[in-house]
C-alpha cells in the first residue's frame, strides 16, 4: 500500500516526471491527459490507470488542476484490489516571472481528496495535501527546474514527509525532448518505510511537431534508500487561445498526477 500512497504523491510532479515546474498553462488554454503509472516496492506493485487529468488556465499565471484515477493494489501475496482512487485537486500559481538573469518561481499546492475505498486499500482515510516551491530557468534548448516542499498527511499510520527534485531537459528537435531527474522523498509511513532517492529518464514526443498532441514517457529506479521503481506512459492534448511565439515544449503543465500523483502516502493505491 506504500506505493499506492506514493502514487498520489508523484502527482507532485509534472507528468511524466516526479519533479514539477512553476510554469502554469497560458490563460484561457486547456490541457487533457490520459495516462497510466506503475510503482514497485518490495512485496507489491501499485498502478494508476486509466487516469484522467485536466488543467485549465483560469487566470493569468494561474491554472486549476484535477486528476481522477482508477487504481490497483497488487501485492505479491494476498488479496488484490482495483477501483476508483483518490481525486487530486490543485492550483498552480507563478509569482515571479523568468528573465535573462532570473528564474521563474511558483507553487503548485495539491489536495488529495479521499474518494477511493479505504477498506480495499485504495485511498488514504483523510484528505492530505502538498505544499511545494518550484523554480525554472531556460538556456536555449536546455531547461532546468526543481525545488521541494512538504506533504502533510493527518491520517493514522502515515506521517508528514519532505520531498525534493531536480530535472534537466533538452529539446533535441521539433518532435523529441528528453530529460533526466533526481527525486527524493522522506519516510512516508509510520512503520516499515524509508526515504528513497530515484533517478528517472523520460521525455515527450510531439506527433505534429508542436505541443498540441504528445506522448509522455518515463522510467526510474531508486539509487539510494528503499528500493522503488517508477514508470509513466500517457497521451497529452492542449488547446485554447494561441500562445505567444517562443513557447517551448515544457510550457505545458508537466504535473501529479502522476507523475505529484506519485507520492501517495504509503499504504494507498495510486501512482507512485
Amino acid at each position: 500500500m506504500f506505493a499506492l500512497f506514493l502514487g498520489s504523491t508523484i502527482a507532485l510532479a509534472g507528468p511524466p516526471f516526479q519533479t514539477d515546474d512553476p510554469e502554469p498553462i497560458e490563460y484561457k488554454n486547456y490541457e487533457f491527459y490520459t495516462f497510466a503509472t506503475m510503482s514497485r516496492i518490495p512485496g507489491e506493485y501499485d498502478t494508476q490507470g486509466p487516469a484522467l487529468e485536466f488543467n485549465w488556465g483560469a487566470l493569468p499565471n494561474t491554472h486549476l488542476h484535477i486528476i481522477f484515477p482508477a487504481t490497483a493494489y497488487l501485492p505479491d501475496h494476498g488479496v488484490r484490489a482495483y477501483g476508483v482512487g483518490d481525486t487530486e485537486l490543485g492550483i498552480k500559481y507563478r509569482f515571479i516571472q523568468e528573465t535573462k538573469t532570473r528564474p521563474q518561481i511558483g507553487t503548485f499546492t495539491m489536495f488529495e481528496i479521499p474518494t477511493g475505498n479505504a477498506d480495499r486499500v485504495l485511498r488514504v482515510r483523510k484528505a492530505w495535501y502538498k505544499i511545494p516551491l518550484w523554480a525554472q530557468k531556460s538556456f536555449g534548448p536546455w531547461t532546468m527546474y526543481g525545488g521541494g516542499g512538504e506533504a502533510v498527511v493527518p491520517a493514522k499510520g502515515y506521517r508528514n514527509y519532505p520531498f525534493a527534485g531536480f530535472l534537466l531537459q533538452r529539446e533535441l528537435n521539433k518532435k523529441l525532448t528528453l530529460a533526466t531527474e533526481v527525486f527524493y522523498h522522506g519516510q512516508t509511513f509510520s512503520e516499515d518505510s524509508r526515504y528513497s532517492t530515484l533517478l528517472d529518464l523520460g521525455g515527450y514526443y510531439k506527433f505534429r511537431g508542436n505541443d498540441s498532441f504528445q506522448m509522455l514517457f518515463c522510467y526510474g529506479h531508486s539509487v539510494s534508500g528503499e528500493t522503488e521503481h517508477y514508470a509513466y506512459l500517457g497521451l497529452y492534448w492542449t488547446w485554447g487561445e494561441k500562445k505567444a511565439d517562443g513557447d517551448k515544449p515544457d510550457d505545458k503543465d508537466k504535473s501529479a498526477s502522476a507523475a505529484f500523483n506519485r507520492l501517495r502516502p504509503r499504504g494507498v493505491a495510486g501512482h507512485m
